[in-house]
């Protein structure tokens, strides 16, 4: 039997993602990656980073219709809790790795990283992607900054492929 999967995705839903329609199109590959997910019956945690302090949506269940309705409610607002985010990501997935050891985990972080400044970052526990989602005119580029400290791929959300049944870590 073939170990199973988890996804962890992070998604910055800060006030700057609104802008320049960069979380509308972070949604529409999120809604493809939970397809995924569901296909390949990966186990999904969500994390949100916005407002005030992150939260989580979903901890290592199975794909569902709740998250597609979490999904299209989601908006943007306040600040960017990406650091807590991730510092709460980091001791949940060696919890689970301690749980789970034949588990195959996954990171996903969708940011514009628009952050001022952060502490020292740990590698991730897990092989991690950074999507970054920056749309904006003038771009800052602190997602590839923030990928490199975390030992994350980088890609921009402009360079994918078009939509494809594979998940995005798989993709060109």
């Amino acid at each position: 039997m073939r170990p199973g999967e988890l996804w962890l995705v992070i998604v910055d839903a800060s006030a700057s993602t609104r802008r320049h329609g960069a979380l509308a199109q972070a949604k529409g590959l999120l809604a493809e990656l939970f397809a995924s997910a569901y296909r390949q019956r990966a186990r999904l945690a969500v994390l949100e980073a916005g407002g005030a302090q992150p939260r989580w949506l979903w901890q290592g269940q199975k794909a569902s219709p709740e998250l597609h309705a979490w999904l299209n409610q989601l908006g943007a607002g306040g600040g960017t809790p990406i650091i807590e985010a991730l510092q709460l990501a980091t001791p949940w997935l060696l919890r689970r790795q301690h749980h789970k050891p034949g588990e195959q985990q996954r990171l996903l972080l969708l940011t514009d990283g628009r952050l001022r400044d952060w502490p020292r970052l740990t590698t991730l526990p897990c092989p991690g992607l950074l999507l970054d989602i920056e749309r904006a005119p003038i771009r800052l580029g602190r997602a590839s900054q923030l990928a490199f400290e975390l030992g994350a791929d980088y890609h921009h959300i402009d360079e994918l492929a078009p939509a494809s049944r594979a998940p995005i870590w798989n993709r060109p």
